[in-house]
This record gives C-alpha cells, structure tokens and sequence, in this order.
C-alpha cells in the first residue's frame, strides 16, 4: 500500500549574498582590532617594559601566554555555549572606556592597563554572551593580574609588610637563642645587621602566590567556594613563609655572616616561592575535600 511522503525543504546557501556578509563581517571585526592596537599598543608596550626591568613584576611575562593556553584547552567547553550577542555587553565596554579615558587624563598607568582587560571582558560578553564570558573568566582574572599595581599602592602595602616581616623574623630568632634587636625594619644582631628591604617585604612572593591560587584552584577545586577561600588562604601562607625566610637569615647570619649574603639570599626567595606553592597545593586539596560537592571535571 503506497504511502505518501512529505520531503522537508531544503534551505539552499546562495555564495553571492553569504559573500558580502563575510566581507561586511571581516570588515567589522578589523575595524575593532585596528581600533584596540591604536588604543593599546604603547599601553602593553610600557607594561611589558615593566615587567622586564622590574624583578616584582617578572611573573607578567608568563601570564598572557597562559591565560591564552587555558582558553585554547578550554575551547570545546566555551565554544559547546551558544554564541547568544547581548547588547548589556556595551557597558561594559563603555567602563573600559571611560576607564582608559580617566587613566590617561590622571597619567595613572594602572587604570589605563586594567582598561584592557575590562574591555575584553565587555567585548566577549556583547558579541559572546554572558555564557561565554563565565568560562572565560579565569584567563581574564590570570591577565588583570598580570597589571603591576599602582606605586602608591604597592608602596603602602610594602612598608607594613616589612615591619611585619621583621618583627616575626626578630620572634623567632629570639626562641632560638640568637642575640637580635629589632629597630623598625632593621635586625641588629651580634656580628652583622639585616635591613629588611622593600624586595624583603614578600609582597613579591604574596602575588606570585595569589596567581598561583587561582591556578590550583583551577586545578584542584571544582566550587568557587574552595576556589575564593584558597586565595584568601594565599595571603597568610605568603606572609608566613616570608617571615620564616627572613628568620631564617637572621639565624645563618649570627652564625656566619656570610649566609646572609650572596647565594641564599638569592635561593632563599626561591625557596620561599616553592614552599608557598607547595603549602598551597595540600591546602587546595583541603579545602577540595572539605567544601566542593562534586568531584573535579
């Protein structure tokens, strides 16, 4: 018995009008880029001059080449999210603006920087989606980090740090039994004198951590719950191994005055890095345990 089929319409693409919309969009998007490398070229220029000349900000190299492999071996993740464009990306896109305008306005290099990101940010939520955006957050929040702070910031974190850095330095060595005077950030002991220098204070060790933190946490952590408190938790842990290296040169330092300088002062604070990333690592494990309640991807 014959049955009657219906055939489904078949929708035909016609190369002479999807042409002209590829062009139209080619022609939109090297606008935008052309307009961003304009804005931004000296920008990045003078940060990546930064971060080579000044040892605090050297990690900033390595950031943007991670952030791009994090994005690249999330790709079938962010790109399995519908591409949905929404227009509340553009104010977004306008803070950035008005962010670059009041940094170039104030000379202040710290708002002209971050106005990078916050317009990548607003560029990927109005032609993305908030969707995209949200798997894209880390390597955003791994490229504002890579903006060296303000001097004025830096500068009055830097000063308690080293007060605090010296005095918990000063404690300890007392306990065990080294003859030490504290005055400001200055160790006095027996033999030799320790200035806990601005390079001293850990504030160097203490962003390095933080990105660490949001590495582990990437890694390690399947909840922002664990993932927030393991950058909370990178702080202290900063600020403690820190002072422990400190400490510890103080102590080498009353036995021979020549441990305090030279080579382990140069080890030392990559021995500080290592043992902090390493406190890190058991303490994302801990909190993975203990807050998230499903397990890693």
């Amino acid at each position: 018995m014959p049955t009657d089929s219906v055939a489904s319409p078949q929708v035909e693409r016609n190369p002479a009008v999807d042409s002209p919309r590829s062009y139209i969009l080619a022609a939109q998007v090297g606008i935008v880029v052309a307009l961003i490398a304009a804005l931004f070229v000296s920008v990045l220029a003078d940060m990546a001059h930064d971060w080579w000349i000044e040892p605090a900000w050297s990690q900033g190299m390595l950031l943007p080449p991670l952030a791009l492999y994090i994005a690249w071996i999330q790709r079938s993740r962010i790109l399995s999210c519908a591409a949905t464009p929404d227009q509340r990306g553009l104010f977004l896109t306008a803070l950035a603006c008005v962010t670059y305008l009041l940094g170039r306005l104030a000379s202040e290099f710290f708002l002209t920087r971050m106005s990078f990101v916050i317009l990548l940010a607003g560029l990927i939520w109005t032609f993305w989606g908030r969707g995209r955006l949200r798997r894209l957050v880390l390597p955003l929040l791994l490229l504002a980090s890579m903006v060296p702070l303000p001097v004025m910031l830096y500068n009055s974190l830097a000063g308690p740090l080293q007060l605090l850095a010296s005095e918990g330095a000063t404690q300890i060595a007392q306990s065990a039994g080294v003859s030490v005077f504290r005055d400001g950030n200055v160790i006095q002991l027996a033999g030799a004198t320790l200035g806990v220098a601005e390079a001293c204070s850990g504030l160097n060790a203490l962003s390095a951590l933080i990105v660490g933190s949001l590495l582990l946490g990437y890694l390690f952590c399947s909840g922002w719950v664990a993932r927030i408190a393991l950058i909370v938790a990178s702080v202290p842990l900063a600020i403690g191994v820190n002072v422990i290296r400190v400490a510890g040169t103080a102590i080498l330092a009353d036995f021979n005055r020549e441990f305090a300088l030279g080579f382990y002062h140069a080890f030392s604070g990559w021995l500080v890095f290592v043992a902090g990333l390493g406190l890190l690592y058991l303490t994302a494990r801990a909190l993975h345990a203990l807050l998230d309640s499903r397990p890693l991807p």
